[in-house]
């Protein structure tokens, strides 16, 4: 069975963590260290099992089903359509696309601004310089590795590590005291600040590019690209497991020391402000534009093959040129516009793509319980579509207020306990039907 040699080894995993690691991968881990204070390393416990696990977890799941469709036509094939479809425009150009780009003007351009009458104007030529940049990059995927692995991702972790290294030379002082949930429940806390990384989602998607990469480089049998996908996948978690821990380390010197934080940018802000001077701010924006910029390529990317495969009288190359303009003009609504229409959709497919996933790694004792994922996915859809409409203002008679009453609702983790009672339910009808799939 043929193998990777390690170098390419190495830089496709480099690669998928540069997919992964975007703005908001970059803000949450050091706004909790400075927010957990005392209890940051409970809290990160919890979010390295929601931000790191499930994602890798996802990209195994993906390898090991021969693609998301695969995955989900366990459910159903009119689901594994729509879900994969909604998938796939949420986190591509509803969202996570078009959010690399106001992300990263606000890190990025905005503190360099004296004054705002330009603002909107600079946003839309920043907006067409950096998706140019993301397309030109974008246009040929087999090409990846050797464009974020070998060089941006390389160059955004050694930033990354200047800034840590500034910090364990010269701290600028010590953890601080717990604040809110993180100071009555850190790890519950912790675990929910992963869950909205959105991570889990998105590495339903980069499984096909890493695919890509891994072909270009020699490898043609599916089951050893299953297992190169799974190692890179795991080298591509224990390096965000390390940059993590770095970040959180520094935003709680940062929550420690300045109290006026109120986002995971402004931690970073005042730590390397307080480290570097104005050098610092010049180096924060390079590590967010960076940042920014890998996952913008990867999630172009994967939504051009994707929609390439379905629609293939349409191009490759012209389908990534459509989700650029798109992004573009749809980034130009502002981030919290953005966030505001696609935060509820986001709310609404997670717990689906968790429980999908899950249920994968049991693939082999329940495939002969033909309702468990049918069953499963309802019961964990109901409530999570309960529930993101609900945070749009929106109830359903009835279904709301009993939604409401399940334990950890409020929180965004109602639909667990319904997954749990919807696998017994798919067992206990897979038995009784005697229709058991072989």
């Amino acid at each position: 069975m043929k193998k990777l040699s390690k170098n390419n080894l190495i830089l496709i995993s480099l690669t998928l963590f540069s997919m992964f690691f975007g703005a908001g991968n970059l803000i949450f881990p050091p706004f909790l260290g400075a927010q957990a204070g005392t209890n940051t390393w409970i809290a990160m416990l919890g979010f390295c099992v929601s931000a790191i696990a499930l994602p890798i977890f996802g990209v195994i799941a993906v390898a090991k089903s021969g693609g998301l469709r695969n995955l989900a036509s366990r459910v159903h094939p009119i689901f594994a359509a729509v879900f994969t479809f909604l998938i796939y425009l949420s986190i591509g150009p509803l969202l996570a696309i078009p959010r690399t780009a106001s992300t990263s003007f606000e890190m990025a351009v905005v503190p360099f601004m004296s004054g705002n009458n330009n603002l909107s104007l600079m946003q839309v030529a920043y907006s067409v310089i950096f998706f140019c940049i993301a397309l030109s990059l974008a246009l040929n995927p087999d090409k990846l590795i050797d464009r974020l692995g070998k060089i941006l991702t390389p160059c955004l972790l050694t930033l990354i590590l200047i800034v840590v290294i500034g910090c364990l030379i010269s701290p600028v002082g010590k953890y601080g005291v717990p604040l809110n949930d993180y100071a009555a429940q850190p790890l519950i806390k912790g675990f929910l600040d992963g869950y909205l990384t959105m991570d889990t989602i998105a590495a339903l998607n980069f499984g096909i590019i890493i695919s890509i990469n891994i072909r270009a480089k020699g490898i043609q049998e599916e089951k050893s690209i299953v297992k190169e996908t799974i190692k890179a996948g795991l080298i591509a978690g224990f390096v965000l497991l390390i940059v993590y821990i770095s970040l959180a380390h520094v935003g709680a010197l940062s929550g420690g020391t300045f109290t006026n934080s109120t986002n995971g940018a402004q931690s970073l802000t005042n730590i390397v402000s307080a480290l570097y001077g104005k050098s610092g701010i010049i180096i924060l924006a390079i590590i967010f534009a960076i940042a920014c910029l890998n996952t913008c390529v990867g999630l172009i990317s994967c939504c051009s093959e994707y929609f390439y495969t379905i629609v293939p009288s349409i191009s490759y190359k012209k389908w990534a040129c459509f989700f650029a303009f798109i992004s573009m003009i749809i980034s130009n609504a502002g981030l919290n516009k953005i966030l505001e229409v696609s935060v509820p959709i986001l709310n609404a497919i997670y717990p689906i793509a968790i429980v999908i996933i899950l249920l994968s790694f049991i693939h082999k004792l329940i495939r002969n319980y033909r309702f468990i994922y049918p069953i499963t996915v309802l019961m964990t859809g109901t409530v999570s579509i309960t529930y993101a409409l609900f945070q749009s203002n929106i109830s359903i008679p009835t279904l709301t207020s009993l939604a409401s009453k399940i334990p950890f609702y409020s929180v965004g983790l109602g639909w667990i306990i319904p997954a749990v009672i919807g696998m017994v339910v798919g067992i206990i009808m897979s038995i009784s039907s005697n229709k058991n799939i072989v």
